[in-house]
């Protein structure tokens, strides 16, 4: 049976040279990085030159940059230090961000009585800015904006500088999780007054239980594991060294390789679309995810005008690997909470299906796909 993987947003295949390079350090570079002797030395000096190669990727400092073992991880380190340290008493954020962020939000609502506001959003996934300015204006109570850049789900993107100017202009922190923006999307955090974001290097071709937070310098970080002291005290655990090398590597083959890598995977999205319209010709696409300039190149959310509860299922016993919703929810089969903050009811019982691409997908994979959608569809 042939196999397809078209799941990217949930995680993506690690790039050989990553592999190869975390191999032979995982061989040679063994220390632990809090040993004093030449071994734990060398493997802190490894570990710090990582941290300097990727804060040089977005423009911060070496010191900016605190490792994680995740974008949920980095997530929660920002939003708890926000309230517990940096004494933010209300939140702004949307119905439609990553559970790693709602979540920890609710949380924190119900831990420290924190005032929660969502901003509006379009049916695009789009956030409404008036009514962003309109709850960043009304309350003189230290704020935190925290808005997804790119949403996981339907790849709508966030205008990260009319955001910024906003959240300057009322004194408000911004934390944005950029967990499917690093490695496709370039950031230049000197020219985005961003306060914070988040990365996680499965996303980008690297390995999975590694990311970082970006603290800007100047806010104290309170940690939330305690007991080694790791990370100048941010966070207490022995460093994930080959994890860590693996994702500067594969940040450092994602940049390297960025406008060749995404012209092929926007034509291949194109060339989906245009497959799928010709298959089904009410056939539609959540958010904005069929328009180039509002959506991410990697991700298409695809609406079929009918019910089909097995529509998955029968993909994945063709071999195709797909999404209904976000796949970070413990193989969790519930319904999407972002399709249902945007959709109608009759579309959000419509079948929809995530396919996010990489450059590692290939023409002759999209047409087998289609072949197969095609097949199903005849028989629905």
């Amino acid at each position: 049976m042939k196999l397809v993987y078209l799941d990217n947003a949930a995680t993506t295949k690690i790039d050989d040279e990553v592999i190869e390079f975390m191999y032979n350090s995982m061989k040679e570079n063994f220390g632990n990085p809090s040993s004093t002797h030449q071994f734990g030395r060398l493997a802190k000096a490894e570990v710090e030159t990582a941290r300097k190669n990727i804060a040089k990727h977005f423009n911060v400092s070496a010191s900016e940059i605190i490792f994680t073992a995740g974008g949920t991880e980095a997530d929660n380190l920002i939003l708890q230090n926000a309230v517990t340290n940096l004494g933010v008493q209300r939140i702004i954020t949307s119905k439609i961000e990553h559970h790693a962020v709602l979540h920890t939000v609710e949380f924190l609502k119900n831990e420290y009585s924190i005032n929660v506001d969502y901003v509006a959003v379009n049916h695009k996934g789009q956030v409404d800015l008036s009514n962003l300015e309109e709850l960043l204006s009304n309350s003189e109570a230290k704020t935190l904006v925290s808005l997804m850049h790119i949403n996981n789900e339907i790849g709508t993107i966030l205008p990260l500088n009319d955001v910024s100017s906003l959240c300057k202009k009322y004194d408000a922190l911004f934390h944005s999780d950029t967990v499917q923006t690093i490695g496709h999307y370039k950031l230049d955090l000197k020219e985005i007054p961003v306060d914070f974001i988040t990365a996680s290097a499965h996303k980008f071709h690297g390995p999975k239980g590694v990311g970082f937070a970006y603290f800007k310098k100047g806010f104290g970080i309170k940690p939330m594991l305690h007991g080694g002291d790791q990370e100048k005290g941010a966070r207490s655990s022995t460093e994930n060294v080959q994890s860590v090398l693996g994702m500067d590597k594969a940040l450092q083959i994602a940049y390297s390789n960025l406008e060749k890598d995404k012209e092929q995977i926007q034509k291949f999205k194109n060339y989906f679309i245009r497959g799928l319209k010709s298959i089904e010709e009410h056939i539609s696409f959540n958010g904005s995810s069929e328009e180039i300039n509002a959506s991410t190149y990697t991700i298409l959310n695809v609406q079929f005008p009918f019910t089909n509860d097995f529509f998955l299922f029968n993909l994945d016993m063709a071999g195709i690997a797909v999404s209904g919703g976000s796949a970070c929810q413990s193989g969790s089969n519930k319904g999407s909470h972002v399709l249902e903050e945007i959709l109608n009811e009759t579309e959000v019982n419509n079948t929809s299906v995530r396919f996010s691409f990489s450059k590692f997908t290939t023409k002759k994979e999209l047409d087998y796909t289609l072949e197969k959608i095609k097949e199903i569809l005849i028989n629905n």
